[in-house]
């Protein structure tokens, strides 16, 4: 039995949202049990954001996460300083290396650095940068596969968004094989 705790962070607007609802539909396609519980800042686009992520083969208890995530995927420098001390010992932790220049200060878990926006740049743009870091965190946790994430990608995102699956599946490899070269 496996569960999957897991803290997605970043600014309003860099699609920290949306990753943590692709890992919870992606679950709920696998026939695990599943949380998402959104927090935002005051702000919307550009304050902080934030989601937790239960992925688990048991029922979910709580949907909140406090010092026990298994994993954080952090999109900016504030979220890695609010969340790295709530990651478990033993614990993952991505690190959007673009926009954060700071190293975790932690040797208790292992941590990744990503260059989410100029591998997402090579994409077309920025706006896949949160597609590179979920990949990343599937490179660390198979509590899901890249085929249920881009499944549950028609359900986030609707019908007519279809057609950016084959981009978004790349911006997945990326930071999944990103991730898997700094492993060996």
């Amino acid at each position: 039995m496996s569960t999957s705790r897991v803290i997605c962070a970043g600014f309003g607007g860099q699609g920290v949202m949306s990753m943590g609802q692709l890992m919870t539909y992606a679950g709920m396609l696998e026939n695990k049990e599943v949380s998402w519980l959104p927090s935002y800042g005051p702000e919307m686009r550009g304050g902080t954001a934030n989601c937790a992520v239960t992925i688990s083969d048991e029922p979910v208890g709580s949907p909140i996460i406090t010092d026990d995530a298994t994993a954080a995927v952090i999109m900016n420098s504030p979220s890695l300083q609010k969340f790295e001390d709530d990651v478990v010992k033993d614990g993952v932790i991505l690190i959007n290396s673009s926009l954060i220049h700071e190293k975790v200060e932690r040797d208790d878990v292992k941590s990744y650095y990503i260059d989410a926006v100029g591998m997402s740049n090579e994409l077309g743009g920025p706006k896949f940068a949160n597609m590179v870091m979920l990949g990343a965190f599937l490179a660390v946790d198979d509590s899901v596969t890249i085929d249920s994430v881009l499944e549950a990608f028609k359900k986030v995102f609707g019908a007519r968004k279809e057609k950016f699956i084959p981009v978004n599946r790349q911006a997945l490899e990326m930071g999944y094989n990103a991730v898997k070269a700094q492993q060996n």
